[in-house]
This record gives structure tokens, C-alpha cells and sequence, in this order.
């Protein structure tokens, strides 16, 4: 969607309101598709989080937590205009109730007040139970008389109005509504709508039951507001620390120079003009300025389904006070070099801000979260929108982060440089939790550092930075716990404190125009060229053969080390399985008792673990994995150490994939979805050299012809 100067909406603008608690004024957010099917809501409908693409909004609001300071939500999808129910909001595919009851009297309670009655079509049973398993809730005024009621004297009610809501148990009992339909085909009559049999059942003093509630686990996706100054004290950095507020602040917004809202529009519009997948969200306060925005490309988008097993979350120039508060998301190609997975403006650092841009991403990535999210600061609104947000992935602090952090607030003491040693052998060179926790212990007390405000704050979030908590994370190389190294910054050096945004769309361009060619020069060097060997492993020449050059290099620095690695033992056997302990030479000296690497090696599933976690960390095999599958025989890197991330030979289409699994034939919307999008697969395959084009062009043809075969069949 795009802001126009009288402040239209499009009509492929998904409109959501939230009123205020304090008067009838709404909070937009906009959304905007370039697909076809703008309107939708992209839920994930199960644990394997399968894509259903077929109801009626894009995000579901979470209105049920009123009392905790939520604001109370109306869903209004872009063709149906406001809410007909003053105190009831319309259904909508999605909504959840606890019981049967509470569905059937939140509906009855909606066509009270919107002047129509309603009864049970059907309902339907358990196999061998009598219990409910689901239901469809129509209009009063459905279908038509029999013709044995027609000859009665009674009065005609009946239009063949077709409202209803179809209605279906699922998990822990509760129910959620699976269509629904709201025009109906006659007018409205209150009087009798209140004396009709439905209406007599309601318990007025009920009311607040009724209301719908959603799920708040990451298969149903939801986009809701939260109050500046929430309970946990993670306000605004204008609040009172600590403090809780019942006032709802929406008066937030960017701080735009004149012209910024109409450069920002345009350049969205022009986007979609040229990508048609192409995606943003614009967030806008109660007086229509703009509060955040959210958007991603087509590749981007579709780069995800191959690398967004790691991610970073990089707010360095939201946190420092850029002219732009800029956000991003950044995760590590085949080549390991970082790739833009979407970007945002944020009006500020609140969990409310933090948590509709997590959500607004989530969603354009139809809602499969990440395995890992990597953040450069110790921010807890930001935690807690993490942890609410992707409940499951591991949330991990770059350590180089927290390394200047820590060091940032010793540098006054006398003793900074022998703390300084001390520190980064607590944090290297321990490799269990027990020794961290006993070396820190030792450190703090050593010099008196115990009460150390912002040090033990840190401590406290030790499990997600020291690397003897993480390094069964996997990283995938986005953060070297080993050298507390991390990934670049996607703009680095292009993006300075005073760069504006006219400057930076400029920029952004460029940036991604170039990330695009050294990707695309990347790979066709690593298909078209053949590294020089530098040893007699079979262990090099095999991946050689698989992996990127860059990545290639990577792993054979570690195979030429497999010399370093010498004096293997083993140290204990259970079963299959073997542990080993490895001494190494650096240089020309031997590292001591305190240098020795533990390996774990079983032969039953031929995996193989080392105390240095290379693996986890980088997404490759260490020396010394290496040489214990070497001293055992293991000609073969093991298939589940070669990683399809990294390898070169496998074809990576950069458009967005969309399972076939779940496409309902009956529903239009998502079939057009699904072919729109297959489509875009053949029509960007075929744009790789005129041989591509010239099959993909005869397989339309082709296809076109079979299709009005059955048409004419149909006919």
C-alpha cells in the first residue's frame, strides 16, 4: 500500500484498528502485499508450521487481555469497512474459544446486536461418542421452507440467507472458527431478532466471556499493541524505569525530515512496480504519522528458506542515535557472506516496537521462526519480545558485544589490563559450565568485582554469550564464540550517523545491487574453477567437490591442521561409543594438559563431538573431529557434517517457495496464491539464459492448451 497525499488506502490495503481504550480513535497499522493475495492471513496451521494462506486478514489482532493493559481490538478486513457490532467484533477465520458454548454465545451475542438471530445447521460427533467435534452456526433466515411447512399459515422468515460461521474442535479441547460468511440477503429486524429463541438463551452478564481469544503460540500469528510503559519496566526511553503505566501512548512516531513519509511511499510503490513480491508494513499512530515500517524483497524473502536457520539481528544504528533507526535482519549465504533478510525504521526501543516489527517479519516468512537469533546488545525489551515472539529458537548475544560492554565499564580501574587477561580466559578457555562459573567466581572475588553493578548485570545473561553455555547452538558461522568475532554489519560503511533517508535508499540500492553481483561472481567461481589440493585426505578432495570456495578454504585450514593433532588416547568407552582425548601442537610447541581436546566418537551413527564445538559454531568439522574419524577409519566426512547450506551444486531459486501441501481446491483465494507463485518459480528459472526461456515459454503454451482442453470438456 502506499500513502497518497489525501491519505487513501489502496485496494489491496489490509486495514487493522485497534481503539483506544480512552475514546473511539483507532491505531492503523497498514499492510501491503505485492502478491495477489494481499488481503490474506498467513496463519501456520501446525507444529511443522505449514503454511495456510487462505483466510480473511494478513495479521489477527490479540484483543482478550484488556485487563492486563492490552487494548481491546477490531479486525477490519480491506473490503468490509468498519465493524456493523458496537460491542462485538465481526467473525473471522482464526477466532478460538475455550468451549462450544462460548463460541456459540459470542456469535449469538455479535447477531444480537447487529439485529439478525441465528441457529444450529449442524453438528457433527466423535466415532463412537457423543461428544462434539463441530458445528455450523447460520442465519435464522437460512434456506426455505419444505412444502409441507410452506402450506402452514405461519409467516415466510426464511430468504436462503447464507451468513454463517462453521465452527471445529481442535487441540486442548477448544474450538476455532474455520469459515465464515457475513453477507446476508435481507434486511435487518432488531425487534424480532430480540424475541427470537436463540436470543433468550444469552446471559447478559456474561458479555466479557464471549469475546473471542486467539492463541499466543507462533502458529497463529498476531499483531497487537502494548502500552509504552508495560509492567516489566521496559518503557520508552522517556519513562520512569521500573514503573508501570495504564496510559496508552500512540503519539510515538518517527522523526521524519519534510518530505521522508512521501520518499518512503514512493520508493515502496516503485518497488512493487518492478518485484512483485516485493513486501512492506507501514505502522501508523492515532494521528497518521508514521511509528514503524517494516519491508523485504522478493529474494530476501526467499534467501530465508535456505539460510534463516541462523539469523542476526542488528539495531546498532536504532541503539546509537542514527539519523535513521535503522534495524535489520542478517543471516550467512553459501559463500558465508552476509545476506539482507528484511529491514525496518523503528520509532523506538520498547517491547511494544520490538515485538510488531518481530511479528511483522514472522509473518512475511509465513511464520517458520528461526533456529537462532543473534543480537549485538543486552536489551531486555528486546529479550522479551524475542522470547515471546519465537518462543523456540535460541536467543544468543554476540560476545565481541559483550566483551566491549564489560570492558567499556572496567576501564577505570587501576588493574584494567590484568583484568582484561583475566576475563577473556574465563570466557575462552573454559569449556564447561562448572569451570565458567568456578574461573568467574575466582575473578570477581580476586579484584573485587562482586558488587559490580553493570558486571553482574551481564553475568545474569550469561547463558545467552558465554561459550560454555552456548556451544551447543548452532551458529552457522553468523558468531565466532571462539574469537567473539561476528558476522559484518550488512551496511557497514555505508550507513553513517548522519546519513539521511533519502541518502539511504539511495545506498541501499547500491548495497544490494552489489551483494547480488559478488554472489552471483562467487558462484560461478566456485562452480567453474577446482581448488589446489594441500594434503592427501580424501576428506579434502571430497569436499572440494561440494562446497563453496570460500567455505572450502575454510574446512581445508582445518584438515592441514589435522598434523597439529597428535598423542590420541582414549579416555573412556560406553558401548559404542568412545571418548578421546587429542593433545596439540601449536607451532612448535606443545600445548599442555590445559590445551587437550576431548572428542566423543560413535561408530553406530558415526557421529563425531568435540569440547571445541567447531561445528556449532562454525558449521564445519575441527582438526580434531577430523583426526578421530581419521584414526578410525572414516575414509568419508559423515553426510550429516556436509552441510546443503554450503554447497555449491546445490540450485538456489531465489523466489518464494510455498508448499502444495494444504491448498484447499475449494477455497479460490488459495489456489490463485499457489499458482501465482509456482508461476513466479517457472518465469524466474527461465530467465537464467534463452535456453531457460525458450522451455519455460513451450511448457506455458503447453500448459495453457491443456487447460482449455478441460474447459471445453467443462462446457
Amino acid at each position: 500500500m502506499s500513502i497518497n497525499n489525501n491519505n487513501d488506502l489502496n485496494e489491496n490495503t489490509v486495514r487493522v484498528c485497534s481503539p483506544s481504550t480512552n475514546d473511539k480513535s483507532f491505531s492503523l497499522t497498514t499492510i501491503d502485499d505485492g502478491s495477489p493475495n494481499s488481503d490474506q492471513l498467513l496463519e501456520v496451521a501446525d507444529e511443522q508450521n505449514i503454511l495456510v494462506n487462505g483466510c480473511d486478514q494478513l495479521f489477527e489482532i490479540d484483543g482478550s487481555e484488556h485487563e492486563n493493559g492490552r487494548d481491546e481490538t477490531t479486525v477490519v478486513d480491506g473490503y468490509a469497512g468498519e465493524s456493523q457490532g458496537k460491542g462485538y467484533p465481526p467473525p473471522v477465520v482464526g477466532m478460538e474459544f475455550d468451549t462450544y458454548d462460548d463460541a456459540y454465545n459470542y456469535y449469538n451475542s455479535y447477531a444480537k446486536e447487529i439485529g439478525f438471530a441465528i441457529r444450529v445447521k449442524s453438528s457433527w460427533t466423535r466415532r463412537n461418542s457423543k461428544e462434539k467435534r463441530g458445528a455450523v452456526l447460520c442465519c435464522n433466515c437460512e434456506g426455505f421452507k419444505t412444502l409441507k411447512e410452506a402450506n402452514s399459515h405461519r409467516k415466510e422468515t426464511r430468504t436462503g440467507c447464507l451468513a454463517m460461521i462453521r465452527l471445529r474442535s481442535v487441540e486442548s479441547n477448544r474450538w476455532r472458527v474455520d469459515e465464515v460468511k457475513l453477507e446476508h440477503n435481507h434486511s435487518f429486524d432488531p425487534e424480532r431478532a430480540q424475541n427470537s429463541k436463540s436470543h433468550k438463551r444469552t446471559d447478559g452478564g456474561s458479555k466479557r466471556k464471549l469475546e473471542p481469544t486467539l492463541d499466543v503460540e507462533v502458529r497463529t500469528i498476531k499483531l497487537y499493541r502494548m502500552p509504552v510503559g508495560d509492567a516489566s519496566g521496559y518503557g520508552s526511553p522517556n519513562s520512569n524505569e521500573g514503573g508501570t503505566s495504564t496510559n496508552l501512548n500512540f503519539s510515538r512516531h518517527l522523526k521524519l525530515r519534510k518530505g521522508d513519509t512521501e520518499l518512503v511511499s514512493n520508493y515502496f510503490c516503485k518497488c512493487q512496480l518492478i518485484n512483485p513480491n516485493f513486501f512492506y508494513v507501514m505502522d501508523l499512530n492515532d494521528d497518521g504519522q508514521l511509528r514503524n515500517i517494516f519491508w523485504i524483497d522478493s529474494r530476501s524473502r526467499a534467501a530465508y528458506s535456505y539460510f534463516g536457520d541462523v539469523v542476526a539481528f542488528d539495531s546498532t544504528c536504532l541503539s546509537n542515535n542514527y539519523e535513521i533507526p535503522l534495524v535489520s535482519f542478517v543471516g550467512v549465504n553459501h559463500h558465508g557472506q552476509s545476506i539482507l533478510l528484511g529491514c525496518g525504521l523503528l520509532a523506538d526501543e520498547t517491547f511494544e516496537t520490538y515485538n510488531w516489527f518481530f511479528r511483522a517479519w514472522l509473518t512475511c516468512m509465513s511464520g517458520r521462526p528461526p533456529q537462532t537469533v543473534v543480537t549485538n546488545q543486552c536489551n531486555k525489551a528486546m529479550q522479551s519480545a524475542i522470547a515471546e515472539v519465537f518462543p523456540r529458537a535460541h536467543h544468543r548475544i554476540c560476545l565481541s558485544q559483550v566483551m566491549q560492554s564489560i570492558l567499556g565499564c572496567l576501564v577505570q580501574f587501576q588493574e584494567y589490563e590484568a583484568i582484561q587477561m583475566a576475563l577473556s580466559r574465563v570466557i575462552y578457555e573454559t569449556k564447561t559450565i562448572d569451570e565458567f562459573e568456578r574461573a568467574w567466581d575466582e575473578l570477581t572475588q580476586h579484584f573485587g568485582l562482586r558488587n559490580h553493578e553493570k558486571l553482574q548485570s551481564l553475568y545474569g545473561e550469561r547463558e545467552h554469550w558465554a561459550p560454555a553455555y552456548t556451544k551447543d547452538t548452532f551458529f552457522a558461522g553468523i558468531s565466532d564464540q571462539e574469537k567473539g568475532e561476528s558476522v559484518v554489519p550488512f551496511f557497514k560503511g555505508h550507513v553513517h550517523q548522519q546519513t539521511s533517508l533519502k541518502e539511504f535508499f539511495e545506498i541501499y540500492e547500491l548495497v544490494m545491487e552489489q551483494k547480488r553481483k559478488t554472489e552471483a561472481i562467487d558462484d560461478f567461481k566456485s562452480r567453474d574453477s577446482s581448488p589446489s589440493l594441500r594434503t592427501r585426505y580424501y576428506y579434502e578432495l571430497q569436499l572440494s567437490k561440494l562446497y563453496t570456495n570460500a567455505m572450502f578454504r575454510k574446512v581445508q585450514e582445518e584438515i592441514v591442521m589435522m598434523s597439529s593433532c597428535f598423542g590420541i588416547t582414549e579416555s573412556q568407552t560406553n558401548g559404542s561409543s568412545v571418548t578421546y582425548m587429542v593433545k596439540v601442537r601449536q607451532g612448535e610447541e606443545l600445548v599442555q594438559d590445559a590445551g587437550h581436546v576431548e572428542v566423543t566418537y560413535d561408530k553406530t551413527g558415526a557421529e563425531v563431538r568435540c569440547s571445541c564445538c567447531c561445528f556449532n559454531f562454525k558449521g564445519y568439522l575441527c582438526r580434531h573431529a577430523l583426526s578421530i574419524l581419521d584414526y578410525n577409519g572414516v575414509e568419508e566426512i559423515p553426510c550429516q557434517y556436509v552441510l546443503p547450506r554450503w554447497r555449491k551444486d546445490f540450485k538456489r531459486l531465489y523466489v518464494p517457495h510455498l508448499t502444495s501441501y494444504n491448498v484447499d481446491i475449494t477455497n479460490p483465494v488459495q489456489c490463485f496464491d499457489h499458482l501465482y507463485k509456482r508461476a513466479m518459480q517457472v518465469v524466474e528459472e527461465g530467465m537464467i539464459s534463452q535456453a531457460h526461456y525458450m522451455v519455460s515459454w513451450q511448457a506455458f503454451k503447453e500448459s495453457l492448451n491443456k487447460i482449455r482442453l478441460v474447459s471445453d470438456k467443462i462446457e
